[in-house]
């Protein structure tokens, strides 16, 4: 095969691939709609029914493709365990924050928290796994500090839901990382570890209240459906980690929070003052930033040459 016929082959692995993580993003951005269908359910009953319903899912699909023995891995090593533990901690904290600010009115905070989580990641890299930060990450870095610091002074209270999404979603990226498994496996391990603890408070609180004695058959639906729309955006996640370039990825997950924001302004009539529009506007100059000024990411996805 030529060189030429070879790299015409990757444009188009490329340009195909990039479909997915599109379609997992803006899937993750729609997300808000779907907990907010489920609004009458308490934001700790959503979390115990995602966990525990995400993991039957990710079972069935684990026996289906026979891949059952990767969990043995977990048991296999204390480093792996450990992470794995870390990690199902950190994405629970995050499931249930960011369904309670969905429920609660606070989207645009929210996608605050998931414009401000890459540039976070960028400083946890810098400082515990010791990579190189250059001048424009800083500055970047530096530009989303001012801005949440701008937002705090002017209402008088420190945004927590954006920071706890931002850090907890970082920590949880670093922590993923030391557990070395599989996007589908570590998700399936990480609900696994937190199954047996979703399904009893489930059984706590529908034998103690009567949130479940009056549920249409649309409601539980929705319930029975946690399981798929938390899982399948992450499978299309990982297909296109496959097919794609991290940096490729790395620019496209800001059509998450993109949509979040549209849908908690336009939909939803969320404030979004003077004072979100300064502090957004900052995080978003610190991302172009950090965007632009790496080439090699736009030239992988089509917007400049090499």
């Amino acid at each position: 095969m030529s060189a030429k016929t070879e790299s015409t082959l990757q444009v188009k692995k490329h340009s195909t691939g990039i479909i997915y993580p599109i379609a997992a993003y803006s899937m993750w951005g729609i997300l808000p709609i779907y907990w907010k269908l489920m609004k009458q359910i308490p934001a700790g009953d959503i979390l115990a029914h995602r966990i525990f319903w995400s993991f039957v899912f990710l079972a069935i699909i684990l026996t289906g493709m026979h891949r059952w023995s990767e969990l043995r891995r977990i048991f296999q090593s204390t480093r792996i365990f450990l992470a794995v533990m870390a990690a199902s901690i950190l994405i629970s904290l995050n499931w249930l924050i960011y369904i309670w600010a969905v429920n609660s009115n606070h989207i645009v905070e929210a996608s605050l928290g998931y414009y401000i989580n890459p540039l976070l990641t960028i400083l946890l890299g810098s400082l515990v796994l010791r990579e190189r930060t250059d001048k424009w990450q800083l500055m970047a870095i530096l530009l989303a500090f001012v801005g949440v610091a701008y937002l705090t002074f002017q209402f008088g209270s420190i945004p927590w839901v954006a920071l706890t999404l931002a850090v907890s979603f970082a920590l949880y990226g670093l922590v993923k990382k030391m557990s070395s498994l599989s996007p589908l496996t570590g998700l399936a391990a990480e609900t696994m570890m937190m199954a047996p603890l979703a399904l009893g408070y489930l059984f706590i609180q529908i034998k103690g209240t009567a949130t479940y004695s009056h549920l249409s058959f649309g409601m539980i639906l929705l319930i029975l459906l946690t399981g798929v729309v938390t899982s399948i955006p992450l499978l299309l996640f990982a297909q296109g980690a496959k097919r794609v370039s991290l940096t490729t990825l790395g620019f496209v997950q800001y059509l998450s929070p993109s949509i979040s924001l549209l849908i908690g302004v336009l939909v939803y009539q969320e404030p979004f003052t003077v004072s979100h529009q300064i502090c957004f506007g900052l995080i978003w100059t610190a991302l172009a930033i950090y965007s632009f000024s790496r080439k090699e990411v736009l030239a992988k996805i089509g917007i400049v040459g090499d």
